[in-house]
């Protein structure tokens, strides 16, 4: 089948306990052979500044330098107010500036959300999808993750224990390396 397909993931979360970390984390957990997947903390990327873009930080170069370097993305976001944090808002941005240095150019990718809510994450996921389109990447339709009342599905130890949650974050992850691998 070729060479190991790469996958970054993200969480749009700063928390250090963080839901949205968590099942990323486990996500790692249930990576098949033919890919990898490496996490990114989004911590010590800073407020995107517009005067600032054509220097960006080294926390922007090293975020762009992985999303560049990956087949394929695995964010999850958390929901606040009805939307997407500012944190991953702010991420996107810096790594899609300056005009022409998109590294999230024609990145297939797959979203998933937790929240303490019973919708999961839906509307963060459907305004994420949104930037998306804009910034020229490829969401994976299906199968949508959206875990609710997650405090119930986490130990104290920050591991998803939730066997129905961690089947859909499996089937997240089986059908980004498909759709990666079509895009290619």
């Amino acid at each position: 089948m070729g060479s190991k397909l790469s996958i970054l993931g993200f969480a749009g979360s700063l928390r250090q306990s963080s839901f949205n970390k968590a099942i990323l984390r486990a996500a790692l957990e249930m990576v098949p052979s033919e890919a990898t997947l490496e996490i990114f903390d989004l911590v010590g990327i800073p407020l995107f500044n517009q005067d600032l873009e054509s220097q960006p930080s080294e926390r922007v170069t090293e975020f762009k330098a992985a999303i560049r370097a990956a087949d394929a993305l695995l964010i999850a976001t958390p929901e606040y107010n009805y939307s997407m944090p500012g944190v991953l808002k702010n991420a996107l941005d810096s790594a899609s500036r300056p005009y022409g240095d998109n590294a999230l150019d024609g990145k297939p990718v797959a979203i998933m959300g937790a929240s303490i809510g019973m919708l999961g994450t839906a509307r963060a996921q459907y305004h994420l999808r949104q930037s998306c389109v804009f910034l020229n990447m490829y969401p994976l339709n299906l199968p949508e993750v959206m875990v609710p009342f997650v405090q119930d599905k986490i130990d104290d130890k920050g591991r998803l224990t939730d066997p129905k949650t961690r089947e859909k974050i499996t089937e997240l992850v089986d059908a980004l390396i498909v759709w990666a691998r079509r895009l290619k």
